[in-house]
């Protein structure tokens, strides 16, 4: 059944190589062994990757298993070594699945699929997890069966499939699999529903899963219509040369169309999606915006900026010392803040020092009849506020010559068309 079921799908779906996202559980054992047996999937570069997250005193033994695995199936298996953050303050199940995704989004290749052993148990899970946490149609609606993942494609072909399936395949073919104890932790919220809330679901209702499943199908249409009225409203709120947000225009929108087109946003840039906590205080701090004030809402990986009536969304500020400086020569130097500054033009034969603001600096600008301060300078060219603290100051002996690349003295002028160059700042974020 799995094979026949696995061969269609493969016709179906568009050329590209295949990979298996790896774990030595049954689940993703039984998609892999299924997959190994087929002439199509072989023909299209089969592959397996295993990814090791370290939580387990027996990790490095799980990916030998992996890969011991794979090579008696003759399929090449990387295992990924990834470093998950146990402090981020969203939990180890999701601080291992961004890990995790990260890891397969960096190990793709262009227009390969990554197949995942995802069923229909855990689609049922997914939609009663979402639903706790408040989710709208877009989560409700359960995984997608395809998304885009770094260069190529995830595809869950699995989905309608039940769990009992996958482990009667493996059982009757009496595949080595492995058995993580954290499986069984019902304190995580997953396990949780699946060891002692669906069973019970189950016994009070039998058809628990497929009505589950038929209300997640009926809010993946809703998602699917509205989805195309969010990303109409997301051409006119954003703007592609700076990636922000006109934030009265998202803040105007109804709720159904706002939430996803701010997830849309920030899974674009890189960016975690936030907690209902977080998007109400998104709101909040727009509706209550007081002129002269930046307001930052932070969740793990994230800055959210409010700043010149727009949303913008970057890494997290990095601290930076103010007492920090460098001698520079020219080489690509990198600055506190995660930002960088490089030098165009004839290699520099006298070196310049570079610092950071410390307080009270000021500049007269080629051609400019006054002596400004920075802060000043920083507000009429509307230089980011995230961007101030990081700006490289560049002097020759002790004098202050250039602001980056944005402004510089006459003696500056000077010595930059004596060295027959020119710093360029490359700003973090």
């Amino acid at each position: 059944m799995l094979a026949n079921l696995l061969r269609r799908a493969l016709r179906e779906q568009p050329a590209g190589a295949l990979c298996v996202a790896f774990s030595g559980g049954p689940d993703s054992t039984a998609l892999l062994h299924v997959l190994a047996g087929l002439t199509e999937a072989r023909a299209r570069g089969l592959r397996a990757v295993h990814v090791d997250h370290g939580l387990h005193a027996h990790s490095g033994a799980w990916a030998e298993q992996a890969r011991q695995f794979c090579s008696v199936l003759e399929i090449d298996c990387a295992v990924m070594r990834v470093q998950v953050e146990r402090h981020s303050g969203e939990g180890l199940e999701a601080a291992a699945r961004h890990a995790r995704y990260a890891a397969f989004a960096d190990v793709l290749r262009e227009h390969e699929q990554l197949l995942l052993g995802h069923h229909r148990d855990d689609q049922a899970e997914t939609v009663l997890l979402k639903l706790l946490r408040g989710s709208g149609p877009e989560g409700l609606g359960g995984m997608r069966e395809r998304r885009p993942l770094g260069a190529g494609m995830l595809w869950r072909p699995l989905l309608g499939t039940p769990r009992a399936a996958l482990r009667d395949y493996v059982q009757r073919h009496r595949l080595p699999v492995i058995e993580d104890p954290s499986n069984a932790d019902t304190q995580l919220s997953r396990n949780y529903l699946r060891n002692d809330i669906l069973p019970r679901l189950a016994q009070h209702w039998p058809h628990a899963l497929d009505s589950i499943l038929h209300a997640a199908a009926h809010q993946r249409a809703a998602a699917d219509v509205l989805r195309a009225q969010w990303l109409a409203a997301f051409a006119r709120v954003h703007d592609s040369a700076t990636g922000s947000l006109d934030a009265a225009a998202w803040l105007a929108l109804p709720p159904a169309l706002r939430d996803p087109l701010l997830d849309h946003w920030l899974r674009a840039r890189g960016r975690r999606i936030p907690t209902l906590a977080q998007r109400a205080q998104i709101e909040r701090q727009l509706r209550e915006l007081r002129a002269g004030r930046v307001p930052c809402i932070h969740w793990p990986d994230t800055d959210l900026r409010i700043w010149k009536s727009r949303l913008w969304a970057l890494a997290p500020a990095r601290s930076v010392p103010p007492d920090w400086q460098a001698e520079w020569l020219g080489q690509p130097l990198p600055l506190p803040d995660g930002g960088r500054l490089a030098w165009q033009g004839e290699p520099l034969r006298e070196a310049l020092m570079v610092r950071l603001r410390r307080g009270g600096e000021r500049i007269r600008p080629s051609g400019d009849r006054h002596t400004r301060e920075l802060r000043d300078l920083f507000q009429q060219a509307e230089l980011p506020p995230w961007q101030r603290a990081g700006c490289p100051l560049i002097y020759v002996g002790e004098e202050l010559v250039a602001v980056a690349d944005r402004w510089r003295s006459e003696a500056g002028e000077t010595w930059f068309r004596g060295a027959h160059g020119q710093p360029r700042w490359q700003p973090a974020g």
